[in-house]
């Protein structure tokens, strides 16, 4: 990868030794020179019949400062923090960290314009070196953490604008590739709204981590442009005026003394004691719900968090050896009670199922939600007796680890999977299914693959509702190294599974030679038994709608080739095969 990375080195170097040299300010945009100094108001958020405009006036547009109005938290070193460590790695992330005291310097500085030096240093460590075409910490990884920090009172604020989307100018200080994925997709800012961020800039293909100047960004241009020519026009009819009103809030100078503020005609800065009131927006207000995330951390990375992470890691990490080694070593009522004593703890809400119908042969069926890889492993505690588990796509770490013994691997082929956990269940065994087909962190539950309902027959089918709670770390990932999941989640200071047994579910007339009943039928039934138990929401989202969200692809991965040897030890054949995981 290091070769890789050689030729654009090269350009690097040079351009950052360019941008540390002082360069003269470039004088602002004309429309800025020509107008005078907006009027700023305090306390309060526009109201909507400002908004509205009045007689013989243009369209108000509204320029809302995503930093200081719409997000409540007043640093942005946690959304680069996050960018850092996600797609840089920890040792970039320890970079930023060490680097903070002069950032926060930089901050108490924002009136010589310390805070924008602030922003382009954290983007330059966040962002220098990272591949830009597979950058994706901006539309995975950050939305999560933006979404909980909106402002319920600036987001209805902005809706008093109106519904025309280009009256809406939406600035901030973040690189474009942050914020925009969370402003579109999840705040559903549509494409005649203007985003006013600036680029990262790139050579070869990486990010340099050098940021354009506001008077290079598109979006301030052409509001620019707009202003200019409406007033041009509006000069020559009696009464007409150019309308541009901001918003922000919290004495947020560095967007007073942007370029957008200068054009604007009057703006309205909340308090902080006002902005101190707000709420957060309430996740069943969130504009497009949000079901998938991606990263590791499961803590918003502020200085102090970022801090205890650190010095939590090496702990951690020899913690994680040690409840491995307890739970390969002991039993589970011994190990159990270890492991509580380390802060891993489980608890059974309500009852054992009860043992199967009278008459019933072979094997019980338990069809669980997917919360991590190790889901069947409690319930195989909860149970008290060992369980085979079946699944699609498992690191060979992962296998090698685990307590419960190796997990049967199906091939994607309905008829060849079907039978083979119909011979499981035909010699009695305890077969654990996940008919998601790959994990979901929210409070969602995807589409439940129907056909574990057709292999239930007279004993039926046991839905299990997981919860999995974590205080640092999550125990998966879709675009990270599978093999250390099992150690992120045990290198937590404190997790605990909930494990709850619901009624069995009828599959006689699902796999009987009399009336069938559809088998998606009692596979939504089941779905909708345990989202009722957890409190969740059913979805028919997929594995590969999670996969083309977060990772761009459909969830397929190529495998490395298999060496199939001979008895006499002679290579026979390469055989490549694709991975997946879902059940269709």
């Amino acid at each position: 990868m290091a070769w890789k990375m050689l030729p654009a080195a090269s350009e690097l170097f040079p351009a950052l030794v360019r941008a540390g040299k002082a360069t003269p300010p470039r004088a602002p945009p004309p429309a800025a020179r020509n107008s005078p100094s907006p009027t700023v108001h305090r306390h309060a958020p526009p109201p909507a019949a400002r908004l509205s405009g009045g007689a013989g006036t243009t369209t108000t547009t509204l320029v809302v400062d995503v930093d200081g109005a719409l997000l409540l938290s007043r640093s942005l070193f946690p959304y680069f923090m996050l960018v850092a460590l996600e797609a840089g790695g920890f040792l970039r992330a320890l970079v930023l960290l060490l680097l903070y005291p002069a950032i926060r310097c930089c901050c108490c500085c924002c009136r010589l314009g310390g805070g924008d030096l602030a922003v382009r240093a954290m983007a330059a460590v966040a962002f220098c070196g990272l591949r830009a075409r597979t950058f994706r910490a901006g539309r995975a990884v950050l939305p999560r953490w933006l979404l909980e920090d909106v402002a319920d009172e600036a987001l209805d604020a902005v809706r008093r604008a109106g519904d025309d989307p280009a009256r809406v100018v939406w600035a901030s200080a973040m690189p474009r590739v942050m914020v925009e994925p969370f402003l579109r997709e999840y705040l559903q800012v549509p494409a005649a709204a203007a985003v006013a961020a600036r680029e990262m800039k790139t050579a070869w293909g990486f990010y340099t981590g050098l940021m354009e100047g506001d008077e290079d960004c598109e979006a301030v241009r052409m509001v620019t442009r707009k202003r200019t020519t409406t007033k041009t026009a509006a000069s020559a009819r009696e009464g007409d005026d150019v309308d541009v009103v901001g918003f922000s809030a919290g004495g947020s100078v560095e967007f007073l003394s942007s370029p957008l503020a200068s054009i604007c005609k009057e703006v309205y800065v909340v308090s902080p004691e006002e902005q101190s009131k707000w709420r957060r927006l309430e996740r069943r207000d969130y504009p497009t719900p949000l079901v998938f995330h991606d990263g590791r951390l499961a803590f918003l990375p502020t200085p102090l968090n970022t801090v205890a992470m650190f010095t939590w890691l090496p702990l951690g990490a020899a913690l994680s050896v040690l409840r491995l080694a307890i739970s390969l070593a002991l039993p589970y009522r011994i190990a159990t009670a270890l492991h509580a004593a380390t802060g891993q703890s489980w608890r059974l809400r309500g009852s054992l199922p009860p043992p199967p119908r009278n008459g019933s042969s072979g094997g019980q069926l338990y069809a669980c939600n997917h919360r991590t890889l190790i889901d069947p492993v409690y319930v195989s505690i909860a149970l008290d007796r060992p369980v085979r588990a079946v699944s699609y796509s498992l690191s060979r770490v992962s296998d090698l680890l685990s307590p419960i013994g190796s997990t049967v691997r199906l091939a994607r082929d309905r008829a060849r999977d079907g039978a083979a956990m119909a011979r499981l269940l035909a010699r009695g065994d305890s077969v654990v299914v996940c008919p998601e087909g790959t994990t979901c962190r929210e409070p969602y539950l995807l589409r439940f693959s129907p056909l574990f309902a057709e292999l239930g027959g007279d004993a039926g089918v046991v839905p299990v509702a997981l919860a999995a709670e974590t205080a640092m770390f999550y125990g998966t990932t879709a675009s990270g190294w599978k093999a250390v999941d099992p150690f992120y989640y045990l290198s937590n200071p404190r997790m605990c599974y909930t494990v709850q047994f619901l009624d069995r579910v009828d599959t006689a007339d699902v796999s009987g030679d009399g009336k069938k009943a559809a088998s998606a039928d009692v596979a939504n039934r089941v779905q909708r038994l345990i989202a009722e138990a957890l409190g969740y929401e059913c979805t028919m989202l997929t594995r590969k709608d999670k996969y083309l969200m977060l990772v761009g692809n459909d969830g397929a991965v190529a495998a490395p080739p298999i060496r199939s040897w001979s008895p006499k030890g002679m290579l026979a054949r390469q055989v490549n095969f694709v991975t997946f995981v879902t059940f269709e």
